[in-house]
C-alpha cells in the first residue's frame, strides 16, 4: 500500500475520530490506520463522547461503535448528522447486528464494516469512503 493512502492533497494527514467502548478496538484502528499516515485526532468510549470530540475536531471520518454505554452509536451518529449532513461515518457493529445494521441506514449510515474485521479490509473501506 502506498504510504500516502493516510495524507490529503494538501499534504496534510486525514483526520479520525474513533468512537468505541473496546480498547482493543481502539488500538486496531491505530495499528491500522497509523502506519498508513492517518492521524487520529481522539479516542470517544460512548456516543456522547463522540458527539462532543466531533464538534471540538471535526474530523474527516469517523469510525462508531453500534452499541455502547451512554448514547449508542446511532444515536451519536445523528447528532453529528445534525452539526454536519456530509460527516463520513463508518459504524462499526458486531457479528449478527442485521437489525442494528438496519436501523442504522435509516439513520443515514451508508457505510459499515463488521468486527471483527481484518486489517486490510478496513483500510480498504476507509480509503473507499475517503476517495482515496
Amino acid at each position: 500500500m502506498s504510504e500516502k493512502l493516510g495524507i490529503k492533497e494538501d499534504g496534510q494527514p486525514y483526520r479520525v475520530l474513533v468512537v468505541d467502548d473496546s480498547p482493543i478496538i481502539h488500538k486496531l484502528i491505530s495499528r491500522t490506520l497509523e502506519p498508513q499516515r492517518f492521524l487520529i485526532c481522539a479516542f470517544g468510549n460512548n456516543g456522547k463522547e463522540g458527539v462532543e470530540l466531533y464538534k471540538q475536531y471535526n474530523p474527516d471520518l469517523v469510525t462508531m461503535d453500534v452499541t455502547m454505554p451512554i448514547k449508542d452509536g446511532i444515536q451519536a451518529a445523528t447528532e453529528i448528522f445534525e452539526i454536519n449532513p456530509n460527516a463520513k461515518i463508518l459504524m462499526l457493529s458486531a457479528m449478527g447486528d442485521e437489525v442494528i445494521v438496519e436501523e442504522a441506514k435509516q439513520a443515514g449510515i451508508t457505510w459499515f464494516a463488521t468486527k471483527p474485521f481484518k486489517e486490510e479490509e478496513f483500510l480498504e473501506i476507509v480509503c473507499k469512503i475517503l476517495n482515496k
